[in-house]
């Protein structure tokens, strides 16, 4: 079997400068990594990874590596892989089958170049390892221990499997751990789509209209990222509670029909398909922006936009040009994928320290515990939660305080005394 596909092995040097970048500002997954090193729970274990392959997550691959294990990476996003990188992984003994711009038929042909390594062990990033081991590759899932989720979508597929009773091993929903929504979905997420909007645009932001269609983490995070710009931001939900919560964060909550004859910028981030339609083209601006910061590109109907024009064209790297009929212009970044990924470098690299951190414990407690978990959605350990975080405070220098031990025994008794 090949040990690699990228597109060129000779930019391995600019990935690898990438690499030690973010390595340098990632220091809760560089005291793991040393634990790994020392104590190397994965010595002859497969890891099949498919995630966004950027510096970060080359760099979890490579603590995983470190702890002994053979991991074989995927992206999880034909624009989000950048071949620098990947061929700095390549070069570092990592078997790597990924590259930029890649074909629906190479993509899936790469996702099951690394299944085919046999994985006890499977790192997935929305959720396409799993749907292979399911489907096309159900016949290596008997081996499969465990696995982690990295995404909201990812998870929302994971629980209707198991609703189903699908599910064919145990997953650790590494999304809902209070250490990645709290912090990448908000803040992570936030930051790097706006990252990929300005620098793919070279617009203002200030004074202008900011449509948010969700209002998840993720989309609470663009909100205050949005405001913090100088922009008026309009929010659009579906769950009554959520679009209160926004209306009492100060948000203008409006209908997405509503909201569409007044935005000037509009970010998908809900995890389901249709957001953006015809509908609501029609009645947009000339000049607005539409941009998605959901994990697969249907947040934004492509092809009603493409049959509601009259002629598509690229204006500029990662930014399309829709004219309609009347002349009005819509403009789509990145392809309607991932913004902050297929226009950006993702989420900053001490965001990432975080959730990669959760995500390397995750994958050593399924290698201990995976043949005693039923096959179900499981929520990451709450002491791998509260170790991130402790971790994540003395990289900071910050101190907190702790309860004695009369404060434990006053709140975890009923009478109160």
């Amino acid at each position: 079997m090949e040990n690699f596909i990228v597109r060129d092995i000779n930019l391995a040097p600019a990935g690898r400068l990438k690499i030690d970048w973010v390595q340098a500002h990632m220091p809760v997954l560089n005291v793991i990594r040393a634990g790994f090193e020392r104590t190397r729970p994965f010595a002859g274990v497969r890891v099949a990874m498919s995630i966004h392959l950027e510096a970060k997550t080359a760099y979890l691959a490579e603590v995983l590596k470190a702890g002994g294990a053979a991991v074989a990476i995927s992206g999880s996003n034909p624009l989000s892989t950048q071949d620098d990188v990947a061929a700095a992984l390549a070069a570092a003994g990592i078997n790597v089958y990924a590259w930029h711009g890649a074909t629906a038929e190479e993509y899936e042909q790469h996702l099951l170049k690394v299944l085919d390594t046999g994985p006890r062990i499977v790192i997935d990033d929305g959720g396409d390892l799993v749907h292979l081991l399911h489907t096309v590759r159900i016949g290596l899932a008997a081996n499969v221990l465990g696995g982690c989720e990295e995404t909201t979508t990812g998870v929302l597929r994971l629980r209707a499997m198991e609703r189903a009773g699908r599910l064919l091993f145990p997953m650790v929903a590494v999304n809902d751990a209070r250490c990645k929504y709290l912090f990448d979905n908000r803040y992570g997420t936030g930051e790097s789509v706006w990252a990929g909007i300005l620098r793919t645009t070279n617009l203002l932001t200030a004074g202008k209209t900011v449509v948010v269609l969700g209002y998840g983490w993720c989309g609470r995070g663009v909100a205050m990222r949005a405001r913090g710009l100088g922009a008026q931001v309009v929010v659009c939900e579906t769950d009554p509670v959520k679009a209160v919560e926004a209306h009492m964060d100060g948000y203008r909550v409006l209908s997405s029909e509503q909201a569409a004859a007044v935005g000037d910028i509009f970010i998908t981030v809900t995890g389901c398909r249709d957001i953006l339609r015809e509908r609501h083209f029609r009645r947009m601006k000339d000049g607005a922006l539409l941009a998605n910061a959901g994990h697969f590109d249907v947040e934004i109907n492509i092809p009603e936009l493409a049959l509601a024009s009259v002629s598509r064209r690229t204006v500029r790297q990662n930014i399309e040009e829709f004219t309609l009929p009347d002349g009005r212009r819509l403009y789509l970044l990145g392809e309607g994928r991932l913004v902050n990924l297929a226009a950006g470098d993702g989420h900053p690299a001490e965001i990432m320290d975080m959730s990669f951190a959760l995500q390397a414990l995750s994958a050593q407690y399924l290698l201990e515990h995976g043949k005693q978990l039923e096959r179900r959605v499981y929520l990451v350990p709450a002491e791998l939660d509260r170790r991130v975080a402790e971790l994540k405070l003395q990289s900071l220098g910050i101190e907190i305080d702790r309860l004695t031990p009369e404060q434990v025994s006053y709140v975890n008794d009923w009478r109160c005394e």
